[in-house]
């Protein structure tokens, strides 16, 4: 059974609808001469906007190319956290960043739970094994902070590990900067009543189920003990050296721009000349016949 939502909820979720349809289309879309439609009950603020937006991403999605050129060509090995309560817009922006990117330059690491064996590890032994090679970018959906947030909340640590995690880090991140690898933190910030809203969305969706899991309900009903957590990563672990960005992110789209310009200004790139392609003829030869596939190996043609 369903619960019954007000007039002001089922708009909200409509535009939700709308704005994920969009993204779909976004996500398929490659001509530089069009954009997809904006939605026709949203008001002319809000489609003129929308069209804005997917403008000025295809833009900062250029320019992440070109960063992506230069960081091949420079063997520039850059790592960037993207941490932030459930829902907060972490994935949606690594997925605008990765869009149009080669996953073998761009990958992204999304470690899950730890295993048994793991646990007995030093804590930062697995993260270790994700970093980048020269000319490589890592972007850590959730990274070693998990020990500041969910498991200091939800008591999968001592306090002792919680304490060590807090002297260790700054090392840990020292060391990293030290080897030649950039690191960039980000945390995406949410109000409370903005993740209320995208849980629901979630729940009321079936697309989007998959999203919640039992430890993100809990993170609902400990809102005051992640911004506790919160509040002491960052007064702890945002260093000169390798200091925090917190993102707004209340408003997704404009998220996602401000978060991906603020990454293309950290990284010193420039474009790399490329040679001027040519594609070459194919070889033909008279004796070459090409064999008929079988038609029981054609996927059907429903459409």
């Amino acid at each position: 059974m369903t619960t019954p939502i007000d007039q002001e909820m089922f708009a909200r979720l409509h535009a939700e609808a709308i704005d994920s349809f969009d993204e779909e289309l976004e996500m398929e879309f490659d001509d530089l001469a069009g954009f997809p439609p904006g939605d026709p009950a949203a008001s002319e603020a809000d489609s003129n906007f929308r069209r804005f937006y997917f403008r000025e991403l295809l833009r900062l999605q250029c320019e992440l190319v070109k960063l992506q050129d230069w960081v091949m060509h420079s063997k520039h090995k850059l790592v960037v956290l993207f941490e932030g309560r459930d829902a907060a817009g972490k994935g949606g922006v690594i997925k605008r960043i990765t869009q149009r990117l080669n996953p073998r330059v761009c990958r992204v690491a999304a470690l899950p739970a730890p295993t048994e064996r793991e646990r007995t590890q030093w804590y930062f032994q697995r993260y270790v094994a994700h970093l980048p090679a020269a000319g490589e970018i890592v972007l850590f959906d959730r990274s070693w902070y998990n020990r500041s947030g969910v498991e200091r909340v939800m008591g999968f640590c001592t306090e002792e590990e919680s304490e060590e995690f807090y002297r260790s880090v700054p090392e840990f991140e020292n060391m990293l900067t030290r080897s030649g690898i950039q690191l960039v933190k980000y945390w995406f910030s949410i109000t409370d009543d903005e993740q209320e809203f995208r849980f629901q969305s979630r729940i009321l969706d079936p697309l989007k189920h998959w999203k919640l899991s039992p430890m993100d309900l809990e993170s609902r009903r400990r809102w005051e003990d992640y911004t506790k957590a919160k509040e002491i990563m960052l007064e702890r672990t945002s260093l000169p050296e390798n200091p925090w960005v917190v993102v707004p992110a209340v408003d997704k789209k404009r998220a996602r721009l401000n978060c991906i310009a603020h990454l293309l200004s950290k990284v010193p790139y420039t474009e790399v000349t490329r040679p001027l392609i040519q594609l070459p003829s194919r070889e033909r030869h008279d004796d070459y016949h090409r064999k008929p596939v079988p038609e029981e190996l054609i996927v059907p043609q429903v459409y």
